[in-house]
């Protein structure tokens, strides 16, 4: 289907910090080819604080998840008065299909039946043809090739922005490069990698490659805990920006020459602000939620058995974090330096 020249348009994604980031070049391309067009995104909190200010989306409504049923309350009576043209749906959460149901829109596209969860489909009337599971990167650029919509560039704009520079470069201006962001930890402890791991490559990365690292993340109990911890126990401690916000790890991690990253939100940032990217998977399958369009020799996969085909799995498999070591991850460091770098 074809959007009218300017059309009002919702999108319902209100988490996860790496699907906010799959989602951007759907934005950036509908107001590259619609610059009339009017954004609507409904966002949590965390998505929130990262999409504010940016250029293609027009408008944020803030959806109150701790606010329980008074969450959804509020966010009814300020769709009540905002008809759109299209709803995107693009969370196949329970809670998203409430919000999406509650949306005002003749025309409201979302997966088709086989890929949706949670009666997600029974909201919707308009559905993406059937595919196989595939990255979630390539699953939200379909919505792009329904609306007929070219999907190159690929563009994420996702800063950092002019008033967000001085702040950048006040946060560099006594740490020297190169320079390498560790990123502490996940919202999952089955996907964080072994805390004296961090530490050994902490000091084998400055010793070994002279990079300079700063420990990024949020500060939940168990990254302050690694935090203190490497503090505490590195030769060369990290340069430590834990719970600085997301708006400044974007200033963080576009000022670092390279990212190494467990399975989580930053490292899908990293790979949008077009750094090298080190992903330690274990718990998730790579193939479906690794660094999208990056180098693949420098994905440490720990998920595959060796020799297995890449899985497009929604599978987990517990445990497998452990068996990363600090040797495999050097020896990507190494892969950057000689051939990327």
């Amino acid at each position: 289907m074809k959007l009218s020249s300017n059309p009002r348009i919702c999108l319902v994604l209100l988490s996860a910090v790496g699907d906010v980031t799959h989602a951007l070049p759907i934005v950036n391309a509908i107001k590259r080819h619609r610059p009339q067009s009017h954004i609507t995104w409904l966002l949590q909190e965390a998505g929130a604080s990262l999409i504010q200010g940016h250029p293609a989306v027009d408008e944020i409504l803030l959806f109150q998840r701790k606010a329980g049923l008074a969450g959804f309350v509020k966010m009814a009576m300020e769709l009540a008065d905002r008809p759109f043209d299209v709803v995107l749906d693009l969370q196949c959460y329970f809670k998203a299909t409430l919000l999406t149901a509650l949306c005002r829109a003749p025309v409201k596209i979302g997966l088709d039946p086989s890929r949706a969860r949670e009666f997600n489909w029974l909201v919707n009337n308009h559905h993406l043809p059937k595919r196989p599971i595939q990255h979630v990167q390539e699953h939200f650029l379909e919505f792009l090739d329904y609306l007929e919509i070219p999907r190159e560039p690929i563009e994420w704009n996702l800063g950092p922005w002019p008033p967000e520079l001085e702040w950048q470069t006040h946060f560099f201006r006594h740490f020297p490069s190169p320079r390498v962001a560790l990123v502490a930890g996940t919202s999952n402890p089955k996907k964080d990698w072994i805390p004296d791991s961090w530490v050994r490559l902490n000091d084998a990365l400055h010793e070994q490659f002279g990079l300079h690292p700063v420990l990024v993340g949020a500060n939940s109990p168990r990254e302050t805990s690694l935090g203190k911890k490497m503090l505490q126990e590195c030769r060369y401690p990290p340069k430590e920006a834990l719970g600085c916000g997301l708006r400044r790890l974007v200033s963080i991690l576009d000022g670092c020459d390279l990212v190494i990253s467990p399975d989580t939100g930053p490292l899908h940032l990293a790979g949008a602000l077009s750094k090298p990217v080190i992903g330690l998977y274990g718990y998730n399958s790579p193939a479906r939620v690794g660094p999208w369009r990056q180098d693949s020799r420098l994905l440490v996969d720990a998920f595959h058995h060796a020799g297995e085909e890449p899985q497009m799995t929604f599978q987990h498999r517990p445990d497998r974090m452990s068996r990363i070591t600090v040797e495999d991850v050097l020896a990507k460091v190494e892969i950057w330096k000689k051939d990327l770098v």
